[in-house]
């Protein structure tokens, strides 16, 4: 019961809406006219040409009747009159033919005025008779053919044909029911008298089929055939909810045998009940839809049992099949542009992969490019497809279903502008990382130091740069600002010179400057991690009021500790100078001995030690 009351409900929403879905008075009227005077125009094109063709006759028939008149056969007159009577004969045939083929080129894009009395179309109006357009002439034919359907005593005979001299009637008893002229005739291609009887036997014929149509007898059988489609409808709708029941059914009971939850690779995506709760509501829209469906399928066969409402029928099916046929001929016709596309997007696909194979060849050395360094090749790969891709994009582009549009194109400049906008600093990174891979200042694995920051390079890419610093603290630095500020590699030199680690102590003037470098340079040699092979060197770098700067050179091949390095060196400097009795003035001191220890470790010292008996105040400073 409720499907019938939904049927009824939408049924009589359709049949109130209509004028929704029609144009407004105003756009018929004007569209009437404008076809009104496209008929006219074409009807007065057409007896043109018809009184061309009757002129010709008359020509003809003269000088058919001056060749009868002529009796010698051997008349240059007559054979002279003969010439031209076959000219005009052929002439009249080559104007007939185009005269036709006007006809059907007239016919083809003038459809002409529609009389529609009882929904169906009986026959059309081309052209106006007197101050009656087409289209006024179509309403009036019809609004009489309506009265002969509400006429009880009606009969076919009583409809004849009264010739007049310009034009032949059509009556019903006294009442004119149409007119048909030479025009009309012209644009069948027909006599009137012709046309005229054609008419009267339509109109008899279709009154006669909207009265049955109308009796109480057909209205029953159409009531009964109603109450067929709706228990079939009805029973349609119960055998797919039974359906979806029955399956919803299954689904619980074998729900642990087919529904284990969807899983990618370690991550649960779906567990089993919300794969359930999916499959449900999934079924739940599938019901909807197909009894939507067969809804739909339903009332253009209900709309189509009665005459009045047999229009309603119609236009559904037109609301259906036209989405339809636009979708189908939009894809037709989108083939040959499909295909263009596909063409260019394999041709583009495989120069990606002639570029990446390329860059694979001489990222590992195989393929020696003079000139051009295996570290490019990756990012120059990556500049060179994201030009292929965007020319493949530029070239697909026309081909684009409404890439013509006003909509798409705004649609286009806005995006343009919003990247524009946006990207500027991102942009501004991506041309920097081209910069900086060609100018190749540190590799992936290089100790630099960019600005304020010294770690080991782990990773370069077209943005930014990760560096991994001796605190294990990954720092990301923008390709612009290394670009702007300056960067120290560590590890080039080391590889080839070797990177020299060098730091600095203060000795006091007491002490042989021949004796602090020998202590340094011997710390040196013994830290692990500076080259052996290279001998250390010290500088002295200031002579200041209390002490002398010493600065110890050594060189080392590993970059990569440079930290621990350092502090190696540093330890085995405390100890050489302590070992050899030699105080580091660091932080220097303005010393005066007053029997105070010295600052040497106990370790350092010998045994038989004695600290000085002169006094000296310490001043630290």
């Amino acid at each position: 019961m409720r499907s019938v009351f939904i049927l009824f409900v939408a049924a009589a929403l359709i049949n109130c809406s209509q004028p929704c879905f029609s144009q407004t008075d105003s756009s018929k009227a004007s569209q009437a006219a404008t076809t009104d005077s496209q008929l006219v125009h074409a009807t007065r094109m057409l007896r043109e040409s018809d009184s061309l063709l009757k002129a010709d006759a008359a020509a003809r028939q003269a000088l058919e009747q001056q060749i009868e008149q002529l009796k010698n056969n051997n008349d240059l007159h007559k054979q002279e009159l003969v010439r031209k009577l076959a000219a005009i004969e052929q002439a009249d045939s080559l104007k007939r033919a185009t005269g036709q083929l006007q006809i059907n080129q007239l016919k083809a894009t003038q459809a002409g005025i529609p009389v529609t009395p009882f929904g169906d179309t009986l026959f059309f109006i081309y052209n106006k008779v007197g101050p009656f357009q087409p289209s006024e002439r179509a309403q009036n034919i019809s609004r009489k053919l309506q009265q002969l359907e509400g006429d009880v005593l009606f009969s076919t005979d009583s409809i004849r044909v009264v010739p007049n001299e310009d034009y032949a009637d059509v009556v019903y008893h006294d009442l004119i029911l149409l007119t048909v002229t030479d025009d009309d005739a012209l644009w069948l291609n027909q006599n009137k008298m012709d046309v005229a009887k054609n008419y009267a036997s339509i109109i008899g014929t279709a009154v006669t089929k909207a009265k049955e149509a109308n009796s109480w007898q057909h209205i029953l059988v159409r009531l009964a055939w109603l109450l067929l489609i709706l228990v079939i409808f009805g029973i349609i709708v119960f055998l797919i909810n039974r359906l979806f029941k029955r399956i919803a059914v299954k689904v619980r009971r074998e729900k642990d045998r087919y529904f284990k939850g969807v899983k990618v690779k370690d991550y649960a995506l779906l567990n089993q009940q919300k794969q359930l709760g999916l499959i449900f509501n999934a079924l739940r829209v599938a019901r909807v839809v197909l009894i939507l469906l067969v809804f739909y399928i339903t009332l253009p066969f209900i709309f189509s049992i009665f005459p009045w409402t047999k229009g309603i029928a119609d236009k559904l099916i037109d609301w259906t099949l036209s989405p339809i046929k636009s979708i189908l001929n939009g894809i037709l016709h989108y083939l040959p542009k499909l295909l263009t596309i596909l063409v260019i997007y394999l041709i583009t696909r495989y120069l990606v992969k002639l570029v990446n194979y390329m860059a694979t060849e001489v990222a590992s050395g195989n393929l020696n490019i003079r000139g051009f360094y295996a570290d490019w090749a990756k990012p120059t790969a990556s500049g060179i497809k994201f030009l292929l891709y965007a020319f493949m994009f530029v070239v697909i582009f026309p081909y684009l279903p409404g890439s013509d549009s006003k909509i798409f194109q705004g649609v286009s400049v806005f995006l343009g502008i919003l990247f524009s906008l946006g990207s500027s600093t991102a942009i501004s990174n991506v041309v920097a990382g081209f910069v900086i891979t060609y100018m190749r200042p540190f590799k992936i694995g290089d100790v630099v130091k960019i600005g304020e920051i010294t770690g080991r390079v782990m990773e370069k890419n077209l943005l930014v740069t990760r560096l991994l610093t001796t605190k294990n603290e990954e720092i990301t630095v923008p390709n612009a600002s290394i670009l702007n500020g300056h960067t120290v590699n560590f590890t080039t030199s080391s590889k080839d010179d070797g990177l020299i680690l060098h730091t600095s102590v203060t000795i006091g003037y007491d002490v042989p400057w021949k004796q602090v470098h020998q202590l340094l340079i011997s710390a040196a040699m013994a830290t692990d991690g500076i080259l052996k092979d290279k001998q250390p060197f010290v500088l002295q770098t200031g002579l200041d009021d209390f002490y002398v700067a010493y600065e110890i050179n050594a060189y080392t091949d590993q970059s990569h500790i440079m930290a621990q390095t350092y502090s190696l060196l540093h330890q085995n400097i405390q100890d050489q100078f302590n070992a050899a009795g030699v105080e580091i003035m660091s932080p220097h001191y303005r010393a005066a001995r007053d029997g105070n220890a010295t600052t040497i470790p106990a370790d350092y010292l010998p045994e038989d030690y004695k600290a000085p008996e002169f006094r000296v105040s310490v001043d630290k400073d």
